[in-house]
């Protein structure tokens, strides 16, 4: 981040709350001074000075690069309001404003600069008390006045540091939190690629070494491995497919609630099955919520694979820290084993890799089904889990 967003920043606040002093102290000379058109002058030009730094300011903030080019605009309009005001109280807000403009730009640098300010507030406030004699309390109250410079610039200074700490702070702790969510997601992708391409490529390629010497020997043999080799790569295929999907299905820049229903509003218009969907859950962690939507993708697809069924509701429900995902359909319904991995030797492997997923963060699934009367799948992880 440009090192200078702080002290612009800083500048335009200065310059927008100066033009505030200044106007009220202005306005309340037009009930004590004579002459209202220099009071109506120093109104004009103070207006006209902070539109146009606070609109250069906007649009080309790089001029805050030029600190001194600056500062010296600045201080012809406050040597402008001097003028028009002959040393009035308008000129010595504006000469602090600019004082604590210095202190934003440069820093404890322009304590040279401040001096000057003062050494000139100090001739003003003469100028003013000889223009009026005034009572000794009052006058020593009127050449304080210059020392408001220094201790505004001194300010400036101050608060632009600290605004540029907060700043790289700010930064700091993003990066690192984008750093460990890209750890996080090349950490799940690996875990992803293992879990599921990697294998099916690595019996792929078994059966493609044994394969030529197959050839000469065991013809019928060949065959078999073969077909293993076709089969394993579609179902590679399908996997990478599948990953890639889940990647695309869960934008973390989009909420969790809309991520659930388009997954679903896609869902349903592929399969033309009727869904309802209820969420009422607050956003959980990325992990969690990455888990939670890859198990809803494959919950229904094993309803569309195998539960011929007409409607299927989807419940997200918070519980205290815990979040619970329920997918339940009216189809066929199947005798659930008393141990999921049974499923497993029977070439269903959805259910398993649900399980597995729920597990990854903190988790579990239960399945409740019976022939006939259709399957509900419910999920219930931590909101947060620990790592």
């Amino acid at each position: 981040m440009d090192p200078l967003v702080a002290p612009a920043a800083i500048c335009r606040a200065v310059m927008l709350g100066r033009a505030a002093v200044v106007l009220t102290s202005a306005g309340a000379g037009l009930l004590l001074v004579a002459d209202l058109w220099r009071v109506l002058s120093v109104i004009a030009v103070t207006v006209l000075a902070t539109v146009a730094e606070v609109t250069v300011l906007t649009r080309h903030p790089a001029v805050v690069r030029r600190a001194l080019p600056v500062i010296g605009v600045d201080w012809l309009a406050a040597t402008g309001i001097l003028l028009l005001s002959k040393g009035g109280m308008a000129y010595f807000c504006f000469a602090a404003g600019s004082a604590a403009l210095a202190g934003a730009l440069l820093g404890m640098r322009a304590l040279g600069i401040w001096a000057v300010q003062a050494a000139f507030g100090f001739a003003a406030a003469a100028w003013a008390l000889r223009a009026a004699p005034y009572s000794p309390d009052v006058a020593a109250f009127v050449m304080a006045f210059p020392m408001l410079s220094v201790l505004a610039g001194m300010g400036g200074a101050v608060a632009a540091s600290a605004l540029v700490r907060y700043v790289d702070l700010t930064v700091e702790v993003t990066a690192s939190a984008q750093r460990s969510a890209a750890a996080d997601e090349r950490a799940r992708l690996a875990r992803e690629l293992h879990d599921s391409v990697s294998k099916t490529l690595r019996g792929v390629s078994f059966a493609a070494l044994a394969l030529p010497s197959s050839l000469r020997r065991h013809p019928a043999l060949a065959e078999q491995l073969a077909e293993t080799v076709s089969r394993g790569a579609e179902v590679a295929a399908r996997e990478a497919r599948q990953l890639l999907e889940g990647l695309r299905g869960d934008v973390p820049d989009r909420s969790f609630e809309d991520t659930i229903h388009e997954v679903s509003r896609s869902w349903q218009h592929d399969a033309g099955v009727a869904t309802r969907v209820t969420v009422a859950c607050a956003e959980p962690g990325v992990a969690v919520r990455y888990e939670i939507v890859r198990v809803l993708q494959e919950a229904l697809t094993n309803v569309q694979r195998h539960a011929f069924a007409s409607h299927v509701t989807i419940r997200l429900i918070q519980s205290g820290g815990l979040l619970e995902l329920i997918v339940a359909d009216d189809g066929i319904g199947f005798v659930v084993p008393e141990e999921l991995g049974r499923l497993q030797s029977q070439g269903h492997f959805g259910l398993v890799g649900m399980a597995e997923r729920a597990r990854a963060v903190g988790g579990h699934l239960r399945v409740k089904s019976y022939p006939g009367a259709g399957t509900v799948v419910t999920v219930c992880v931590p909101l947060d889990p620990l790592e």
